[in-house]
């Protein structure tokens, strides 16, 4: 089985049978052109592999067609990438490219963890590490749902096998937003009140960043949340527990938490900017919490095994009191066939709200 296991220190002794290839955009007449253009409304096919392999590695960066030098504004949720293993006609893979790379809100910034990175300068060199095995085949695609042409230059790094072993899974990633979440009337509630009382004994309402069907395991997160509330008072938004349901249980799950702060495996409502390689802050907000915040959250030596289904939800404040802008990227490997995602949002519900919108 090693010769299948992505390199690593701990691998890397190990013989591996397997040839190393890469697809690119580089300029194929020899010229410096190393680029593919990608015009509005365009479907590209950004790679497209036969028979068993694994991708290890996806390199890229985004830029501007010409006439235009600026960048589009919120491009990386106008991008949406798409990946099929083995034949599939429905992906395993789609996000927009930005929340793909571990960053939400329609911006990059330079931040590190294993398996994703966004690189200088200002954080627009995107890089993946989650290897991604298929048996007869991959393809990938970058569809432009922008207005104004998109440059593209890419890496795809993989590894050529003979064939691919049984037990290998498939790796998949879905997108989610809820704008505002569905929270409650504060009302006569106190501020005290209104963040700390009621008892949430279901889990129905919370956010849910993963509901998935079949046998795999979940391998973590991005979350990005955007402070709607409009208080002076202490306005923290993350109050909320972790919950992941297993193979239809009911609450309490036996995979329960303390909060969405103690889940990214940080303490009291952080707003430090921090990058470790399975957690960080990469967003911290503003005074009180205002504004953006995002975190990451990716169970590398602790993924979560399910045999039936997985559902992985998030209190969005105590007892689900709060209506914020909500948005996630879940990763995971499961056997395929998967439960087909639901519609992407259209290109307009994904766009970040400006500051006149964010108020409640």
């Amino acid at each position: 089985m090693g010769l299948y296991l992505p390199a690593s220190l701990s691998t890397l002794a190990y013989a591996r049978k397997a040839k190393r290839k890469r697809i690119s955009s580089f300029d194929r007449t020899g010229g410096n052109d190393d680029r593919i253009y990608i015009q509005p409304g365009e479907q590209a096919l950004v790679a497209e592999v036969e028979g068993a392999g694994c991708i290890n590695h996806i390199w890229c960066t985004i830029g501007e067609g010409f006439p235009s030098a600026e960048p589009e504004e919120n491009y990386l949720r106008k991008l949406v990438l798409r990946i099929y293993w083995d034949g599939e006609t429905v992906p395993s893979v789609e996000a927009p490219i930005g929340d793909f790379f571990g960053m939400g809100h329609g911006i990059c910034k330079n931040y590190v963890s294993a398996p994703l990175q966004m690189s200088p300068e200002d954080g627009r060199s995107f890089n993946c590490w989650f290897p991604m095995p298929f048996a007869s085949g991959a393809r990938i695609t970058l569809t432009n749902e922008g207005s104004a042409v998109k440059v593209f230059y890419y890496y795809v790094d993989y590894e050529e096998f003979t064939e691919l072993p049984g037990d290998l899974l498939r790796f998949h990633t879905s997108w989610n937003r809820e704008c505002p979440t569905r929270g409650i009337d504060q009302g006569d509630m106190s501020n005290l009140e209104f963040c700390f009382t009621g008892q949430n004994t279901t889990g129905d309402e919370n956010y849910v960043v993963l509901d998935a069907v079949g046998r795999g395991h979940y391998v973590g997160c991005n979350i990005n949340i955007h402070n709607l509330r409009d208080s002076s008072k202490w306005d923290w938004p993350g109050e909320g527990d972790d919950m992941i349901f297993i193979d239809g249980e009911k609450w309490p799950p036996n995979i329960h938490g303390t909060g969405t702060e103690d889940y990214v495996n940080m303490a009291f409502c952080p707003t430090q900017e921090y990058s470790a390689p399975y957690h960080g802050l990469i967003l911290g907000g503003r005074d009180n919490w205002k504004g953006m915040i995002t975190y990451y959250r990716y169970h590398i030596l602790d993924p979560i095994m399910f045999e039936k289904s997985i559902r992985v939800t998030i209190e969005h404040g105590h007892n689900n009191h709060r209506s914020d802008d909500w948005s996630s990227t879940a990763y995971w490997y499961q056997e395929e066939p998967h439960r087909t995602f639901k519609p992407l949002q259209q290109v307009e519900k994904r766009m970040p709200l400006k500051e006149k919108d964010l108020l409640w």
